[in-house]
């Protein structure tokens, strides 16, 4: 239990409650820079994992026909002033399973600090999955995040992916998620990120349409003040026979922030259809006046705004 001091402090730091990821019946896996802390599997769940100069290699299999009652819990965090942390992640749903899963991701005290993460995700017919990631990252600004994942998205099955990073400063955040779906399968991309001062953010989520009848959703939610830097790239590919797809991006823009959003469309089938929309502006002055009405000063109305849009 020593070992999982950092993370409960941690978790007391933004306000959450550490103890259900730990309980007996739910399925974990906890990491601490490159060492591994605790793993769990339960009936049904198998979670293998190891630690090596590498860094953190773990999978996670979710056997067919199984309905977890339980998110199924992977914490990530480094808890020392600097460090690394890699890892390489394989997730697997067997047939007509559903399951959720939320990943933590606790750097809140570090100064310096870089985490990398390289994921694969199957989900096999009739799967389906529902996959939250939040950051929390401290003041320092000094903290970079290359997130990669690779998701296939079999007949039937459905894909949720909800990753936010609006606590603290962002640092330098480079996401990269690409989707294939398969025929009469869905998948939907959700990111919300504030980036402040000299943050860097970059996106990129791109999903292939590949089975007949498939549906994308990709939306992305990003705020900027300061100087921080945001790029946005939302891709939707339709490739197939009723394929349906779309890009969502909204950005908002403050003091001498850079905002820019490109969605791409590309259609290869004549029966699919991708459409796309894009807005890159300042916060509505009509929302901060009704809030400065109600007492809020101008700067206080803003982030209740952002944050607003943010969720």
């Amino acid at each position: 239990m020593s070992d999982l001091h950092d993370l409960y402090a941690a978790f007391r730091q933004i306000g959450e409650d550490p103890a259900p990821i730990l309980a007996p019946d739910t399925a974990h896996l906890v990491a601490q820079g490159q060492r591994l802390v605790s793993r769990q599997s339960i009936p049904g769940v198998r979670i293998e994992a190891e630690s090596g100069e590498a860094g953190i290699l773990a999978r996670v299999e979710v056997a067919a026909g199984l309905v977890i009652p339980r998110p199924v819990h992977l914490c990530f965090g480094i808890f020392e002033p600097c460090g690394d942390q890699n890892v390489a992640l394989v997730i697997s749903l067997g047939p007509a399973s559903r399951a959720e899963f939320w990943s933590h991701c606790l750097f809140t005290l570090p100064e310096r600090a870089r985490h990398a993460m390289d994921a694969r995700v199957d989900l096999l017919p009739g799967a389906r999955l529902d996959y939250r990631e939040a950051h929390y990252h401290g003041l320092s600004g000094g903290i970079e995040v290359v997130a990669r994942a690779r998701v296939r998205v079999g007949e039937g099955a459905r894909y949720r992916a909800d990753f936010t990073l609006v606590q603290g400063r962002v640092g330098r955040l480079d996401l990269d998620y690409e989707v294939e779906v398969g025929t009469r399968a869905s998948a939907e991309l959700l990111s919300k990120v504030y980036g402040r001062m000299t943050d860097e953010i970059a996106i990129r989520e791109g999903v292939r349409l590949n089975g007949e009848g498939a549906r994308g959703l990709v939306k992305t939610r990003v705020a900027v003040e300061d100087e921080a830097q945001a790029r946005i790239i939302g891709a939707t590919y339709g490739n197939a026979a009723g394929a349906r797809g779309h890009v969502d991006c909204l950005e908002i823009v403050r003091d001498r922030a850079v905002a820019s959003a490109v969605p791409e469309v590309r259609v290869s089938h004549p029966q699919a259809k991708v459409t796309h929309e894009a807005a890159i502006g300042s916060v509505d002055e009509r929302q901060v006046d009704a809030l400065m009405a109600r007492g809020l000063s101008p700067a206080a109305a803003v982030d209740r705004i952002v944050l607003g849009m943010l969720g």
